[in-house]
């Protein structure tokens, strides 16, 4: 059973990382930050379009590798429709589900939500991954704060 769980899980990654979503820049973001993993060399800018806090759009540019690649193109899809709350919920949850064994994660994000997320888990297990996987979530927390530039130290 796990080995098929892993197995679904790599194809996703791998389906994202090949076709990712929302690879574009919008003409109407009104927020924007880049993510930097100076180690590897992925970069990425996530786009932002948040009206009357609702984050209408969100898309991103730039390189990585297919974890990278993939985790922003899942969070791409994750984060549009939420309120800002939602999506900084989502982060911290996120965040939780690839750096701890025992996941605090935060009310208020939903177990369909959190299955989507699970694809990510494993990255825990490889320290060095897990910058890879949330470097475009650190990006989008940094432009729902209007901040240009996530930090390197954040990840």
């Amino acid at each position: 059973m796990m080995d098929d769980l892993r197995e679904l899980y790599q194809e996703v990654i791998l389906d994202h990382g090949k076709h990712p979503r929302n690879f574009r820049h919008p003409d109407e973001s009104n927020r924007e930050a880049k993510g930097e993993n100076p180690m590897c060399g992925d970069r990425f800018m996530v786009y932002l379009t948040v009206k009357d806090g609702l984050v209408e759009d969100v898309a991103f540019q730039g390189r990585g590798c297919a974890i990278s690649t993939a985790s922003a193109s899942m969070m791409t899809e994750l984060v549009r429709g939420k309120t800002a709350a939602e999506a900084e919920r989502l982060f911290h949850a996120f965040h939780e589900l690839c750096t701890q064994d025992e996941p605090d994660i935060p009310e208020g994000v939903d177990d369909e939500t959190m299955e989507k997320l699970m694809v990510m888990s494993g990255v825990r297990q490889f320290p060095v991954r897990v910058k890879c996987a949330t470097l475009a979530w650190h990006a989008m927390n940094a432009a729902l704060h209007g901040e240009a530039a996530a930090s390197s130290d954040q990840y």
